[in-house]
């Protein structure tokens, strides 16, 4: 299967560079009857959108998205759904003058290489984050289907940026504040020294990361085709395709390995005539299945790659040593602009393995 096909019954197909004349996604398989709108995915859209405040990239792109197939009446067909957005604030003249050294931290060098120079190398083409437009349409179709289907509700917020983490929050305040600031925190507190460690990255021409946590409300049980189709498995999968994404944790995740299995264990228990478990150390995912419990899934990003720091690289012309400063706009914390994003990579997903395991039909 080609690299940019994700799904076996939700089908997400990715297309489009950053700098061409659209992005976007094909989803097929999505059943008929879901009532679906322009509006239902300009919403998603709208929170990713670039250019909305100080702590993303100043490239300014309506975003504006039309659905071309799949949808007829207000209601989907069952048909392949299209949907793309245009490139309009597209400037590539600073790509042109650093088609020869390749920048610390992208792709450019190993994917001129693998595509013989044929790539489409404008602002990081099929490598940029400007894809993921794409995932965020397919992850709108996604949630709505999963609401009506199962009332599975998806949330993802930013848990830490740059150093500074949230502290504890509520299901609540998560949902009602996560989009109340520019960094998409919902701990108020946490999200002003956020905007302050990106502000003072982006004065000093640097960049910041951080980490999105996402978690799954009502899920049902069982979801999951182990052992290579796991829902663990298939939700890394997906997450790691998210450019600038270098970790991701289930539960405890890594915190796990300084445990002991009496501490580690989630103790089971019975809440209203139904098997729960006590703590959710696990994530919501034990032997590649859902529990039924909270799923919570966590997001490593590192600092965005294109800064205004000079930086050593090579020149292929002459194959020598030389320095660069990455010209262009770009996001000081890819962070803020990824929570919808993260949101909507693992919508799709639960929707494939809800719709393999016969909870959607």
């Amino acid at each position: 299967m080609a690299g940019n096909i994700i799904g076996e019954r939700f089908v997400v197909v990715s297309f489009g560079e950053s700098h061409g004349r659209c992005v976007g996604a094909l989803v097929d398989g999505c059943p008929p009857g879901l009532e679906l709108s322009e509006q239902d995915i300009q919403g998603e859209l709208d929170r990713r959108r670039p250019g909305q405040s100080l702590v993303t990239t100043t490239r300014t792109e309506e975003d504006r998205v039309e659905i071309l197939s799949g949808v007829f009446n207000g209601y989907t067909t069952g048909a392949p759904i299209l949907m793309l957005v245009w490139n309009k604030d597209v400037d590539s003249r600073p790509y042109e003058r650093i088609l020869n050294t390749p920048r610390p931290g992208h792709a450019d060098y190993p994917a001129r290489i693998k595509y013989k120079g044929f790539n489409d190398w404008r602002g990081g083409g099929r490598f940029s984050g400007r894809i993921t437009a794409g995932f965020v349409m397919a992850g709108a179709v996604a949630k709505k289907l999963l609401r009506k289907w199962l009332g599975v509700e998806v949330l993802a917020y930013s848990l830490e940026i740059g150093g500074v983490r949230a502290g504890p929050l509520t299901v609540e305040q998560i949902r009602e504040l996560r989009y109340s600031n520019e960094v998409r925190c919902p701990d108020i507190e946490a999200a002003e020294r956020m905007r302050s460690v990106i502000l003072e990255g982006r004065r000093k021409g640097d960049s910041v990361g951080g980490v999105v946590e996402c978690i799954a409300l009502n899920m049902p049980v069982g979801l999951g085709e182990p052992v290579f189709s796991s829902l663990d498995s298939d939700l890394s999968r997906a997450l790691f395709s998210i450019p600038a994404v270098k970790g991701v944790e289930f539960g405890r995740g890594f915190e796990c390995a300084r445990l002991k299995g009496s501490e580690n264990n989630d103790p089971y228990t019975v809440v209203d005539g139904k098997v729960v478990t006590v703590t959710n150390n696990a994530g919501g995912v034990l032997g590649g299945l859902s529990t039924g419990m909270p799923l919570v899934v966590r997001v490593a990003f590192k600092p965005a790659s294109s800064i205004a720091v000079e930086q050593r690289t090579v020149d292929l012309n002459t194959m020598k040593e030389t320095s660069i400063v990455v010209p262009g706009r770009h996001d000081p914390s890819v962070v803020p602009r990824a929570v919808p994003v993260v949101e909507s990579v693992v919508a799709f997903v639960l929707a494939d393995h809800a719709l393999r395991a016969g909870f959607i039909h």
